[in-house]
């Protein structure tokens, strides 16, 4: 698989949307998207995306979109219910996403047993090509490559900052990235994963507090 073009890699983009990381051991998953990326596009049919009830009130944060209501969420499935399909969309698939890390750090501790098959992170790939500008995160690459309305024509119900919008970001990102490589046409998953790779022990690390920021 390593060796083999990118774009038949079994690449899945991945966002979450959580109660924050200030929550620690606390911290609760609200929303989640998985978005398979085939021949390097997003596949919105196969797409799989839920609410989560996290068991308990959820205060207003800046960076909680204000659509995730405790209203809302009571109504969610709980993780547990949710993990089996999860499991069967992530193990053994490589996952993609914006400040992947962040993301990952909060899976992996609310279902341990799901063990994916690398990570690749945007961010990363982002600051190699473009070192100097200035904003990196999500929303402003997406602007920044005129993304924005093909992510929002391909999820009509969603919007920025909710797991499908982002998820379905991130994976046109990656493929906007990759393009402005020079070996983009043969670039394998080897040669993505060491621009833009994270070892799966990034989960014990801080994440990058600089991607949690208020909605705008």
């Amino acid at each position: 698989m390593a060796s083999a073009l990118w774009t038949e890699a079994p690449l899945v983009a991945l966002d979450l949307e959580g109660t924050g990381a200030q929550d620690r051991d606390d911290e609760a998953i609200l929303e989640i998207a998985l978005v398979p990326i085939t021949a390097g596009r997003p596949s919105l049919d196969n797409a799989y995306t839920t609410l989560i009830n996290p068991e308990r009130p959820i205060p207003r944060r800046p960076w909680i979109s204000p659509g995730l209501t405790d209203a809302l969420l009571t109504t969610a499935p709980r993780l547990p219910k949710v993990a089996p399909e999860l499991a069967r969309r992530v193990s053994g698939k490589v996952l993609v996403g914006h400040n992947t890390s962040v993301d990952w750090r909060l899976l992996h501790r609310r279902c341990p047993s799901i063990q994916p098959a690398g990570l690749i992170d945007t961010l990363r790939l982002a600051r190699y090509l473009h070192p100097g500008l200035r904003k990196k995160n999500l929303t402003a690459l997406v602007e920044h490559y005129a993304l924005t309305d093909n992510v929002t024509d391909l999820t009509p119900n969603s919007r920025p900052h909710r797991a499908l919008w982002d998820a379905t970001a991130a994976a046109l990102l990656l493929t906007a990235l990759v393009n402005d490589l020079p070996n983009n046409v043969t670039l394998s998953l080897n040669e993505l994963r060491h621009l833009s790779g994270l070892p799966m022990e990034d989960d014990l690390q801080p994440p990058d507090t600089a991607e949690q920021i208020p909605l705008l």
